[in-house]
């Protein structure tokens, strides 16, 4: 298909955002008045600051276009009231951004037209994006030679950050414009930011503006977050559905049945979807309409049904929250057209904000308690993104409550230790909605009374400790994950100069990027700012964090436990390998390696390890051993150091998690001593083993044959989070074992 067809719902949707001498931006249009972009472009538009949070006065008017229908008219435009969500550096609060600094919260627009648009103009249609899925962007001109294609690397909240993997480079004047995703015919954000790093930028000039090897980053505003945080905003347009339609009609027939029960929901829906209603020659044909054509739209039409039925219940039994077979026809169509959503806007959005207040359980353990055995790939970056994935999945026989609503169950139960009336609220939620969704709440109690067995038998002190590398005891302790900085170092000068980007995850929290860095710095300038960010940005109270450095495969012999900040006032240097356990991931796993890689998980704890000497050095001979040993995980390297890269990318495409070698040194003695630094020691451990023998090895420089002074680890196992801007999809989420 060609991409002007291809693109069409886009053109008809794509809007420019001018200032005194031309587009400053973009932006989409969401209904056929209402047009939504960033509010750092509408302060540029308006010759302000880009990050004055104020709102622009009623009589500011603001110049659009729409160049893909009319180039020649221009419409003008005021800030809806409500519907300014300005720049600020925090998710609640107001405190201003830094300039520079990424990410930053809200930074939404709406614009509501002061006349028509122009003939052509359509309401984009969205959907939730997805982390497999190739995007395409358009400049503010709108000009499709200014297409860009990015892949997703990751979900942070509050953005969604982009590799670019084709067209023009990236400049200003994306921002607050749409995400489009040429698959799915969809909407799934909005541009926000972009970055290049300005090594990459010269080389690309240098090479005639083709692009080097390292990709500009597009950062996008995700579709769940523009809800959160304009839940006001009318709902937004899908995708018309097909599959099941027809089925939902015929199970609508049967439960509205009378003309009164028809025009009252559409009533309902009409003022929940901002549409005129009819009542006058309504249908049932015009209510699915309505209800497929927008977000979250059929579960509001069976919210709409059900409180209708009260009112003009059904004469053969299909009564709403009854077992009426009519009723459960309808239900089952339902889910048919929208698998993947079954709370209204209302009910999504108390959710969200409750467990925006949640500090105990992590998205990763949480999703692994309620679906141990799932293996697909997620991008999680809070709870919310957990709850969007379990409405997915229905009740079993053997467990009658619906996985999401257990989800919230053991949130509750975590939350309980600190937060009471939390929970109190989490448990009315879960009320509320089982009735709607009818589900017994017999059985809710009964789960809730076994989790909290669960909780209290993993919180006992004869207890053992929940294993580490499956899903088994996450129920009673979703939460207590070992806080981690995170660097993506980027080497630039040699081994000596780097641009890198630093994120901060704590406890319970969610992945934050606090530091970017696009100018060539030292060692020893990474190391202070790691050293600030641990300091500023990490709780590491009870447990000591974790350094996880993100390197290229032929960087992954760099010295880094080594280095060190320089001199100053506060107790002398800074050496992250020798206070904080400090590891080295990649960021070339593939979707390739990934069986392996789950096939090793599973094994982790039980499967020995390989050691590989001069006559495993060659890679052949090295990649038949990983083949004929496929449930190892752990390689210890004592052969050649010159061989060490390519053996390290062998075990990294074989899927192997953690792999230890001697920079320096190489025999039959080295792989014993190594060996036997692992030895006894679970993979949770392995961190820690390293730091001590290094520490050992700077405590006693008068030992020639300590090894802890030269040992690299490269250590991936399940229970540590993926890389922040890894490149392939499948890493963006910690798979389930």
């Amino acid at each position: 298909m060609h991409a002007d067809v291809e693109d069409a719902a886009l053109h008809a949707a794509f809007v420019s955002v001018l200032g005194g001498s031309g587009p400053v931006g973009a932006g989409v249009m969401v209904a056929d008045d209402l047009v939504l972009t960033c509010a750092h472009v509408v302060n540029s538009a308006l010759g302000r600051g880009q990050f004055d949070q104020a709102a622009p006065p009623r009589d500011a008017l603001l110049r659009l276009a729409f160049p893909l229908v009319d180039r020649e008219r221009e419409v003008s435009a005021r800030v809806e009231p409500g519907g300014w969500r300005p720049p600020r550096a925090d998710a609640i609060g107001r405190a201003p951004v830094v300039p520079g600094r990424l990410a930053h919260h809200g930074d939404l627009a709406v614009l509501r037209l002061e006349g028509s648009a122009p003939p052509g103009a359509e309401p984009a249609p969205f959907q939730l994006h997805d982390c497999e899925r190739e995007v395409v962007a358009l400049w503010a001109s709108g000009n499709p030679v200014t297409t860009i294609r990015a892949r997703p690397r990751v979900v942070a909240a509050p953005w969604v950050a982009l590799d670019v993997v084709g067209g023009v480079g990236v400049s200003a004047g994306y921002s607050g414009g749409p995400l489009w995703d040429r698959a799915r015919q969809a909407v799934v954000g909005l541009v926000v930011a972009v970055h290049e790093d300005a090594q990459a930028a010269r080389a690309r000039a240098g090479a005639g503006g083709h692009q080097d090897r390292s990709p500009a980053v597009v950062y996008g505003i995700s579709l769940p977050a523009i809800e959160s945080e304009l839940p006001r905003m009318p709902p937004l347009r899908v995708p018309t559905a097909r599959r099941g339609v027809q089925q939902l009609l015929a199970a609508l027939e049967g439960v509205l049945t009378t003309p009164a029960a028809v025009a009252q929901c559409e009533r309902w829906l009409a003022a929940r979807f901002g549409f005129p209603a009819r009542d006058l020659g309504t249908d049932h044909a015009r209510l699915v309409r309505l209800a497929v054509g927008s977000r979250r739209g059929v579960p509001e039409l069976l919210e709409a049904a059900r409180t209708t039925l009260a009112q003009h219940p059904a004469p053969d039994g299909g009564a709403a929250g009854s077992p009426g077979e009519p009723w459960e026809r309808l239900r089952r169509a339902a889910r048919i057209v929208s698998p993947t959503e079954c709370l209204t806007l209302d009910q999504r959005r108390d959710l969200a904000g409750l467990l925006a207040r949640c500090r105990q359980a992590t998205p990763d353990a949480l999703l692994a308690a309620v679906l141990p055995y799932d293996a697909e790939p997620r991008a999680l970056s809070g709870l919310a993104d957990v709850i969007d994935v379990l409405e997915a999945y229905e009740p079993t026989d053997r467990q009658p409550v619906p996985p999401l609503l257990r989800a919230v169950v053991l949130v509750a139960g975590e939350e309980r230790q600190t937060a009471d009336q939390l929970t109190e609220d989490l448990q009315a939620w879960t009320e509320r909605v089982a009735r709607r969704m009818g589900v017994p709440w017999a059985a809710v109690c009964q789960f809730q009374a076994d989790a909290a067995d669960r909780h209290a038998a993993a919180r006992a002190p004869s207890a053992p400790p929940p294993p580490v590398d499956g899903a088994g005891g996450a129920a009673g302790r979703l939460g207590r994950a070992v806080p981690r900085v995170q660097i993506e170092l980027l080497p630039t000068g040699g081994s000596t100069l780097f641009t890198y980007q630093i994120w901060a995850w704590d406890a319970g929290a969610q992945p934050r990027l606090v530091v970017v860095r696009d100018r060539d710095a030292a060692s020893a300038r990474v190391v202070e700012d790691i050293r600030r960010v641990l300091r500023t940005e990490v709780r590491e109270d009870p447990e000591t964090a974790l350094v996880e450095f993100f390197v290229a495969p032929e960087w992954l012999g760099l010295a880094i436990d080594t280095w060190e900040s320089e001199e100053g006032d506060e107790g002398g240097a800074f050496v992250p390998g020798l206070t904080r356990r400090l590891v080295v991931r990649t960021t070339t796993r593939t979707r390739e390696c990934y069986a392996g890689w789950k096939r090793r998980t599973a094994a982790l704890a039980s499967a020995g390890r390989l050691v590989f000497g001069e006559k495993y050095a060659d890679h052949k001979v090295a990649r038949a051993n990983l083949e004929v040993r496929p449930d190892v995980g752990t390689v210890v390297l004592c052969c050649d150091p010159a061989r060490h890269g390519q053996l390290l990318r062998q075990c990294v495409q074989a899927g192997v998690h953690t792999v230890l070698w001697h920079r320096t040194d190489h025999g039959e003695q080295v792989g014993l001593d190594l060996s036997s630094v692992l030895e006894g020691t679970e993979p949770r451990g392995v961190p820690e083993a390293v730091r001590l023998e290094r520490a050992k090895a700077m405590a006693e420089p008068g030992i020639p044959t300590h090894r802890g002074g030269q040992l690299s680890l490269l250590h991936d196992p399940p229970d540590h989070r993926p890389p922040p801007l890894a490149p392939e999809p499948w890493v963006l989420a910690e798979p389930a074992s």
